[in-house]
């Protein structure tokens, strides 16, 4: 039996070279991409950022939910609640910018995998950070970034 190429039926063959053509296209658009990552980039330092001012807004309950209900392992209470606070606080900005989007996507995955291991399990929040920090983390800021243009200028 020898194999064959299936060729797609004749009302089909037009839509289908035309979404090639299409996708052609679109691979040779850089800011189409960068359009896309910038987007990702905005909605994931927005949801850390409102998540950070939250926590500053009241310090104490801050406190207490890193006490009685948030259980991070190894680290006391209060050097989770600052570190969660400074990262949420600090990294959003990075990402805006696209400035070490590597990195910052990196932090954020590694705090949501913390928080899925040992505060939230199961949240599915959790895995749309998951998919789009790692989209962040493979395909870097974008045309729309610090980071392209820091490596364009050094190339």
């Amino acid at each position: 039996m020898t194999a064959t190429t299936a060729t797609p039926p004749a009302p089909f063959a037009p839509l289908l070279k035309a979404y090639g053509a299409f996708e052609a296209r679109l691979d040779t658009q850089a800011w189409f991409k960068g359009l896309v990552l910038l987007a990702v980039r905005l909605w994931i330092a927005q949801f850390f950022m409102f998540s950070g001012l939250t926590k500053i807004k009241s310090w104490p309950a801050t406190i207490a939910l890193f006490k009685d209900e948030y259980h991070v392992p190894i680290l006391p209470p209060e050097l989770a609640a600052v570190l969660s606070a400074t990262a949420e606080l600090s990294l959003p900005v990075l990402l805006v910018l696209g400035l070490f989007t590597r990195f910052a996507a990196l932090a954020f995955f590694c705090m949501t995998l913390v928080i899925e291991l040992f505060v939230y399990p199961g949240t599915t929040e959790n895995y749309y950070i998951f998919l789009l920090t790692f989209v962040l983390i493979s395909h870097g800021s974008g045309l729309f970034g610090a980071d392209y243009w820091a490596a364009k200028s050094r190339a």
